[in-house]
């Protein structure tokens, strides 16, 4: 059973002696700016993100005359203290402290280890609270032990409402991450301070959802996906996202401090020489979310293996109210979210990016050249499915002409009035002018074979064959990245490699025999 253990914060105000620092605290910004880096791959990760931010924070503070110590409170979890910059004080900065240590159940305990605390205990049956002193003696790490007048008892089991109350909030221990610098001032004065610096644990991606429509075109909407992996969030903050390479070097490991949740134990009942093995668990269906169990009793688990109807179908989207506005950023791009918004502690926010309406595209049908050893009077290999492949230009003429941040795409298409997920593929970034392919899933209707035949000592023969199971003529490519000495089909040259074309006819074949040359 873990016991609650209360947290009494009050905060210290005392003078400081002469000769020694102010302590000057900025509990939050007044304004703030981030910036948000992609980090490796296309798609953004829960939990600590592989990305980063350049958050920008606007703070005004009342200074001391002489030395002050400065701590900006709220600072991002994932702040590198080594690209920190303030701006603004009257005598510049003379040193910066990066506080890991944060307040929690664990921390307080590890911090008042050997020192006296009150333990308050509430009578479930007549509601009266105790209140005697105690010594923690061990924790926070497998359980709390307390010396108290009636001996010695770990934390959370007496079976009665438990909690501690503490003397004060040391001073190693903050609320929040913190950064504290150091500074200097002729007179008593307010300056108005911008604090700027690089912060782990922020991603971002492009998302895109595209509807198939009539005909060859599609409907193209994205999404910019921001995620936050850390404890602190900026609220009402001007948020841009950067597209392109940049070049980042390998950043310092993170100071962190000790964990900050509290886990209590028990010694099971009599001493340790009675204990046996724990009792069986029950029959019974659980489901872990974190610390928290859920029982499921037999009634209810019946009522979920039932299956659930199906759900309604989706109403239409409405038009995004607002979308990030793209500006140049020298050979990058820079998405400008035109609205403050709240980037949320260990959240996902999503902005609209772009939207497209009657995309022009081509579909067709690719093999990779994988070719089965075959001999005559064996029996033929099977044919393999093909990658389905649709093609455009990113240019204003194909309906698009706009830059393409890399990110996932899903792919859909209306079936009796509903869209029907046809498949997901990953697109990198892509400049206008540029060609893109979307790669949704794979064809069974659409067939092939490539078959090794014996030839000379200086080339290899090859037998190619695509069926369509389609009531309608499909296009099928396959790219050969060897030097075709001959073949009985047109090859085209397709970023430099040769590539057999051809259109297959509906519920027909099409065959292709050509040789490799061999540089022996």
């Amino acid at each position: 059973m873990l016991g609650r253990v209360a947290l009494g914060l009050f905060a210290l105000l005392a003078a400081a002696p002469a000769g020694a620092q102010a302590l000057v605290l900025s509990e939050k910004p007044d304004a703030v700016a981030v910036t948000l880096y992609r980090g490796t791959g296309a798609e953004v990760r829960q939990g600590w993100p592989r990305g980063y931010a350049l958050v920008t924070e606007t703070r005004t503070i009342t200074l001391p005359a002489g030395p002050s110590v400065i701590r900006f409170v709220g600072v991002s979890e994932g702040m590198m203290p080594e690209t920190a910059i303030v701006t603004g004080l009257p005598r510049g900065v003379g040193e910066k402290n990066r506080d890991a240590r944060l307040l929690g159940p664990a921390t307080l305990v590890d911090a008042y280890l050997k020192r006296s605390v009150i333990v308050r205990r509430t009578d479930r049956a007549t509601g009266k609270v105790t209140e005697s002193e105690a010594v923690i003696q061990s924790g926070p790490n497998g359980g709390v032990l307390l010396s108290t007048a009636q001996g010695v008892e770990a934390l959370g089991c007496s079976g009665l409402p438990e909690a501690i109350r503490y003397p004060g909030v040391p001073e190693t221990l903050a609320a929040r991450p913190t950064l504290s610098v150091t500074s200097d001032a002729a007179a008593a004065q307010t300056v108005t301070v911008q604090l700027s610096y690089l912060a782990q644990g922020f991603d971002w991606s492009a998302n895109y959802v595209a509807r198939l429509g009539e005909g060859d075109t599609l409907d193209l909407f994205g999404w910019m996906t921001v995620i936050n992996g850390g404890s602190q969030g900026f609220a009402d903050a001007r948020t841009s996202a950067v597209a392109g390479k940049l070049n980042k070097g390998r950043a310092a490991p993170l100071p962190r401090g000790e964990a900050t949740q509290l886990r209590l134990q028990c010694w099971p009942t009599g001493n340790t020489s009675m204990a046996g093995p724990p009792p069986p668990a029950p029959a019974v269906a659980t489901e872990h979310r974190e610390n928290l169990e859920i029982v499921v009793t037999g009634n209810s688990l019946r009522r979920m293996l039932q299956p659930a109807p199906p759900p309604p179908p989706p109403p239409p989207a409405p038009a995004p109210a607002m979308m990030a506005e793209q500006e140049e950023l020298g050979d990058l791009k820079l998405y400008r979210v035109p609205e403050p918004v709240t980037v949320a502690a260990l959240s996902t926010k999503q902005v609209a990016l772009l939207h497209r309406e009657s995309v022009k595209v081509a579909r067709l049908y690719r093999g990779s050249f994988t070719p089965f050893p075959y001999n005559a009077g064996e029996s033929r290999p099977p044919s393999r499915p093909t990658q389905i492949v649709l093609r455009t230009e990113n240019r204003t003429g194909a309906g698009l002409g706009l830059p393409l941040p890399a990110g996932k795409l899903a792919l859909f298409a209306d079936r009796a009035g509903a869209p029907v997920l046809l498949g997901e593929s990953d697109l990198a970034d892509r400049a206008v002018g540029d060609e893109v392919e979307l790669l949704p899933g794979t064809s069974s209707d659409v067939r092939y074979t490539v078959i090794g035949r014996p030839g000379g000592k200086r080339r290899e023969a090859f037998e190619v064959e695509v069926s369509n199971a389609h009531d309608a003529a499909v296009t099928f490519e396959l790219p050969i990245p060897y030097p075709v000495a001959d073949s009985d089909g047109p090859l085209i040259e397709r970023k430099g490699v040769k590539t057999w074309r051809v259109t297959v006819p509906a519920n027909g074949t099409a065959m292709l025999h050509f040789a490799r040359r061999l540089d022996r």
